[in-house]
């Protein structure tokens, strides 16, 4: 369990799991994922910033072991939740000197979830920098990075970022540097379509802050380091933007093929109309890259039989997700079948209250579809093309 240099007197000490499928009991991580921690040595003081989940802290102890450190004057936290603070207090108890540097608000985070005492605790100044002999570290506060504590550490004289969960990617690697840039980009928006995008306003208004540090290195607490850091902001600045893509998202569940061969029907017409489309059947989703896919859709649509009087529940669950992840979609259809009655696509549209949709049309059949039933998604179809036209989107 070796350190793996990132460049002078910079070290990753973190920890990989190869293994990991699921994260948090919700996000699948097909990819597996590493907790990354990493270890700043000035000539007067030695710093780790990060520490990783604590089912791998004797990792993290034999790389510390191994790279010769017998005293850490500081941890610092950039982000309070336990897959990055999680070994804190075994690393407290191994090193009792060490004072853990934070934000205030991650301060009373880490007392309540870890039972850090308090008394080892110091809250760091937005601007803040500590001189480590040689290195100095610059504190900025960076809000909602997904959490309200969260803050980002800069080394000045490497220009090297360390931005917390920002940036990451949920991706297992050999080596920290040598990741594929195209893989690594491909992951680090599955990440931030999951864990990211409800923030994306205000991690938008705080990007200037990391494009005025100019970083020649981002080491994120997921995933590979970015050797180019160049790649990973234009992506995020794609990706922040509020304008969408020329493109629509299609979740359907469907009991008898009724509302499967209508999602197929609609999402014919709208590629023969320009639109790109991505139909995902929800009893074997892949949130993450249903995810993706909402990061630049412009139209959402969710097909759905009636089930006792409304929607699918994995459809109705997709809408739920779909809410809570805030995508800057700005259109929305609902199509589907029923057999007597029901009030499904009310159901479904009153699961978005904090998306602004339009609705475009909904188009619902009793049983299978009529010929009358496939020209109204024609028409829903050419709907949709028209509005993306009208925001001359590409």
């Amino acid at each position: 369990m070796r350190p793996h240099p990132i460049t002078d007197g910079i070290s990753w000490v973190g920890a990989v799991d190869w293994d990991r499928r699921v994260f948090d009991e919700l996000v699948p991580v097909p990819e597996g994922t590493t907790y990354n921690s990493y270890l700043v040595r000035g000539t007067d003081k030695t710093v780790l910033i990060d520490a990783v989940d604590p089912a791998f802290e004797r990792v993290l102890f034999d790389r510390l072991a191994t790279a010769g450190v017998e005293r850490l004057d500081h941890v610092v936290v950039n982000h309070a939740e336990q897959d990055h603070s999680g070994a804190l207090p075994a690393l407290l108890a191994r090193f009792p000197e060490a004072t853990v540097l934070a934000t205030s608000k991650a301060k009373g985070l880490l007392v309540e979830h870890l039972g850090v005492p308090a008394e080892r605790l110091q809250a760091v100044e937005d601007g803040g920098r500590l001189a480590l002999g040689g290195k100095t570290l610059r504190f900025v506060h960076f809000p909602w990075v997904h959490w309200p504590e969260t803050m980002i550490t800069f080394v000045e004289e490497d220009r090297v970022l360390f931005p917390g969960d920002l940036f990451g990617s949920h991706l297992a690697f050999g080596t920290p540097l040598d990741a594929d840039p195209a893989a690594t980009l491909v992951e680090a928006k599955r990440y931030y379509g999951e864990i990211m995008m409800p923030f994306r306003k205000v991690i938008a208004r705080n990007l200037p802050k990391i494009e005025q540090l100019d970083p020649l290195l981002v080491a994120p607490s997921h995933g590979p380091v970015h050797r180019q850091p160049a790649g990973i902001l234009d992506a995020y600045r794609s990706w922040l933007a509020d304008t969408p893509r020329n493109a629509a998202v299609v979740a359907y569940a469907s009991m008898h093929d009724s509302t499967r061969s209508m999602v197929r029907h609609l999402g014919e017409e709208l590629g023969l109309r320009g639109v790109r489309v991505e139909l995902f059947g929800l009893v074997h989703v892949d949130l993450g890259k249903l995810a993706t896919a909402l990061v630049d859709a412009a139209t959402i649509v969710f097909g759905s039989p009636t089930v006792l009087g409304g929607a699918h529940p994995l459809v109705a669950s997709a809408a739920l997700v779909t809410n809570l992840l805030k995508p800057k979609a700005r259109f929305l259809a609902v199509v589907g079948s029923y057999g007597w009655g029901g009030k499904m696509k009310d159901q479904l549209v009153g699961l978005l209250p904090d998306l602004e949709l339009e609705l475009v049309g909904s188009v619902l059949t009793r049983g299978t579809a009529k010929p009358d039933d496939l020209a109204a998604l024609d028409l829903l179809a050419a709907t949709v093309a028209e509005r993306h036209a009208g925001l001359r989107l590409t």
